[in-house]
């Protein structure tokens, strides 16, 4: 077979086959070799085609039964997935019918379809964009939209699934939080939650001001909010457990604190390791399994504990395919295991964070309820409930802040997030 030269288009379709033939993560798929053989626009721009599609497969597969009367092999579907969400989102469609030709006829197996391809495309191209406009958001799977639906209603999943459908803004976290408005101004964003800045069309990231110097790290508006809880942490000794990627770890360091950074991955540290490069901050990093930990006692611990990553589908929309929800009770006994656990790492007058990017409350507020069943000598911190930079209406009464991704939704949206502060009781 002769090779052919990767485009972004080309390396979209072979990244939307993994996903969603073989319920692969874009995560493992931008470290490949042949991923990474692709000029940084040009690998921006397959992951940004890639995410597009994810979104928009249920629409889009709307789109394309008007003009199929079966559906052809898996590969061929996904270039003409691809081609029908960039068609009804705007993109030419002289460009992106030849080049959905083009890919088609690569492989000999697929060669027939060319002219089914063609065919297809134009009556898209022309039906199309209206159609698309009238169709509903994709709907989550249904292994997670039932409990959902069950936690919050139909109509609040609803609106999570409005939020999930458009391509989110990304959010930075400032090493120097009061310079919030100055970077908004100079980037063109907006400041979010009192120290967050969000952009909507942020471009390249590396290209941006401030990255080299360091003065910034990208991390949604809702995972920044744990550490802030913590308010005064000069000095301090913190323990940030799971920590990779590292967003957390930064926060802490930045206010101050003396961190100690543990996680059990050593790839996903790395990334943690050049962030704290980049900025030039500071932390202890460990790849260790957290339960090592026995001895030191520290004044403040993040624990961001491995989930479901429910939240963070408007980012991830690949995870409804690599995930089927069997793994909820594995990680659920993990949680509670490293929770109690950390809380014995805990200094007597010291707060620990617990945190979830999930939607379920069998790995947030359930969780804490089952903590402080188990551990009576330990109380939700009662000043978590002063955090004056969210809405009030955000909390959960005795247990801790239940963000969801339809809240912000005019501006955008949020990652899902539960958050709690423990202390012993006085």
């Amino acid at each position: 077979m002769p090779k052919f030269e990767e485009t972004p288009r080309s390396m979209a379709i072979s990244m939307l086959d993994s996903v969603i033939n073989d319920g692969k993560l874009l995560s493992e798929l931008t470290a490949t070799k042949k991923f990474l053989s692709l000029t940084p626009p040009d690998r921006a721009r397959a992951q940004r085609l890639a995410l597009q599609t994810l979104r928009g497969v249920e629409r889009a597969d709307r789109v394309l039964a008007k003009f199929l009367q079966k559906k052809p092999p898996p590969k061929v579907r996904n270039i003409l997935r691809l081609a029908t969400v960039e068609i009804c989102c705007g993109s030419q469609a002289h460009g992106v019918v030849n080049e959905a030709v083009n890919l088609v006829g690569r492989e000999k197996k697929f060669s027939q379809f060319r002219g089914l391809v063609n065919a297809v495309l134009r009556k898209v191209a022309q039906k199309g964009p209206n159609h698309w406009a009238n169709l509903r958001a994709s709907r989550m799977p249904e292994w997670l939209r039932g409990p959902l639906s069950d936690a919050y209603g139909k109509d609040t999943v609803g609106k999570i699934e409005n939020i999930q459908f458009e391509t989110p803004p990304v959010d930075l976290t400032l090493k120097y939080p009061e310079q919030a408005s100055q970077v908004a101004n100079e980037l063109g964003g907006q400041v979010m939650l009192g120290q967050s800045v969000r952009l909507a069309n942020a471009g390249q990231i590396s290209k941006l001001s401030g990255f080299e110097a360091g003065d910034w790290w990208v991390q949604d508006v809702a995972a920044a909010i744990p550490v802030r809880l913590l308010k005064d942490l000069k000095g301090k000794t913190a323990l940030d457990l799971c920590a990779a990627p590292g967003g957390k770890t930064l926060q802490l360091s930045a206010a101050g604190a003396q961190v100690t950074a543990v996680d059990i991955s050593e790839r996903r540290l790395k990334l943690l390791e050049e962030n704290l490069n980049r900025t030039r901050l500071k932390a202890d990093v460990k790849a260790i399994d957290a339960f090592e930990l026995t001895a030191q006692k520290y004044d403040v611990i993040v624990l961001d504990a491995p989930c479901s990553a429910t939240g963070t589908m408007r980012r991830h929309p690949d995870l409804s395919y690599a995930k089927d929800g069997t793994d909820f009770g594995v990680l659920i006994e993990l949680q509670e295991s490293l929770l109690n656990h950390a809380l014995t790492l805990l200094a007597p007058e010291g707060l620990l964070v617990y945190c979830t990017c999930s939607l379920l409350p069998d790995e947030g507020e359930v969780q804490v309820e089952t903590a402080l069943e188990q551990n009576p000598d330990f109380e939700v911190d009662p000043e978590m409930f002063n955090f004056a930079s969210v809405q009030s209406e955000w909390f959960i009464e005795s247990l801790g802040l239940r963000l969801r991704p339809d809240y912000l939704s005019s501006e955008g949206g949020m990652d899902g997030f539960f958050v709690s502060v423990l202390r012993r009781k006085a």
